[in-house]
């Protein structure tokens, strides 16, 4: 499948680090640029992949299908994403979390909707089931809405929407997550990550939009740990419901249910409309847990060995509403009006939801994938365990 080209919130292409001045301040007193990076061949950093997951017990096509969506990040440019999640699913696939031999199977359906059993299946599995079955009833029917309840992490929301634009339909998908945000007036991690995704198609790039509906995602904690970089000041609160810029404490709270958390999009309070990002999660909380009979987020990974996650899946065939050449005409044409308007002083440049990440595409197959010194290490030790390490690829730099 082709890669999800995406815009996501916290978009930052990690070519070679700029730091802004704030995250500078922050990090004065820690070690700052201490972390080395690498450049990694995708196609040798692909194979590798699906070797290890092979090597834990999917079958190939299993194996490729989670690779596809894993480094659907890292070709995006996003590392809180890609293959720094390797040691994640590692944890999870040893201690049981997911279950190699998992049958996902549908409990509810109607011609427009279903409802899907995961019984703990990998989350990119189950994910790409449900997409495909949306798509199927939307081909069908114009419409298709599946939701997945007692899944794992899923990856990027967008490549399942992406799923549904590349067969010629808008596609949304959301997931919840383990509790990270905090409402507005709260110092209590109720709600997820809680990412949004949309897709259609257009002309030159496909509009694609996945965010989080936190400030940042849990995966740029574990970023800045590994940079050894603090948190801008907005981002995260501590135990006590005040300003972290410790990504330490911050995720060992949020691990250890201790209080505190990141903060929804929008920030603390109302003045920079922190309860609109409150407001978006809870959409998706509904989606997810509610509609598919499954868990919120402030119980997922509360029952031992199971992380319980929830999902959902829309295909739309917007040929409901028209000649759809004419829409995706229109479409175009606006997104281009939008480059073409003028630019803020010292700006050259309106990009569009998805073309960003088209240009990271392009640069990381030539270029290869640029990883950090910590995860590389990690990948050895996935690499001993599974038996994949002579395909573990070396630096090209």
């Amino acid at each position: 499948m082709a890669l999800s080209f995406l815009w996501m919130a916290d978009f930052q292409p990690i070519g070679a680090f700029k730091y802004s001045a704030a995250e500078k301040q922050i990090s004065a007193g820690r070690k700052e640029y201490s972390m080395q990076y690498h450049h990694i061949s995708y196609e040798q950093l692909e194979q590798f992949c699906i070797q290890a997951f092979e090597g834990y017990g999917f079958d190939a096509d299993a194996a490729r299908r989670i690779t596809d969506v894993l480094l659907a990040a890292d070709l995006c440019g996003i590392e809180s994403h890609g293959i720094q999640r390797m040691i994640r699913y590692h944890k999870e696939i040893t201690g049981g979390m997911v279950k190699l031999d998992a049958k996902p199977e549908v409990v509810f359906e109607t011609p427009l909707s279903a409802v899907i059993e995961g019984n703990d299946a990998m989350g990119q599995i189950l994910g790409v089931q449900a997409m495909q079955m949306a798509i199927g009833k939307a081909k069908k029917s114009g419409f298709g809405m599946v939701t997945a309840r007692n899944s794992n992490h899923y990856g990027i929301a967008g490549y399942y929407a992406r799923m549904a634009a590349e067969q010629g339909l808008i596609g949304m998908s959301m997931t919840n997550t383990e509790a990270i945000m905090v409402p507005t007036f709260g110092r209590q991690a109720m709600l997820g990550t809680n990412p949004i995704a949309f897709a259609m198609p257009a002309a030159p790039t496909t509009f694609s939009f996945d965010a989080a509906t936190t400030v940042v995602p849990r995966g740029k904690l574990e970023v800045y740990i590994k940079r050894g970089n603090g948190l801008p000041t907005g981002w995260a609160l501590d135990e006590t419901g005040h300003d972290s810029n410790e990504p330490e404490r911050v995720l060992k709270n949020i691990i250890g249910k201790t209080g505190g958390g990141i903060l929804p999009l929008g920030g603390s309070g109302e003045l920079t409309s922190g309860h609109k990002g409150y407001g978006f999660a809870m959409l998706c909380e509904i989606a997810t847990a509610i509609l598919s009979g499954g868990t919120t987020s402030n119980y997922i990974y509360k029952t031992p060995g199971r992380s319980n996650i929830a999902q959902c899946f829309i295909a739309l065939d917007y040929g409901m509403f028209g000649d759809k050449r004419e829409i995706e005409k229109a479409l175009s044409q606006y997104l281009q009006e939008l480059r073409d308007s003028d630019k803020a002083e010292g700006q050259d440049r309106i990009y569009i939801h998805g073309e960003k990440a088209a240009e990271a595409n392009r640069r990381v197959r030539r270029e290869g994938v640029l990883l950090n010194e910590k995860t590389y290490a990690e990948l050895r030790i996935i690499a001993e365990y599974t038996g994949a390490r002579e395909a573990l690829p070396e630096y090209m730099d």
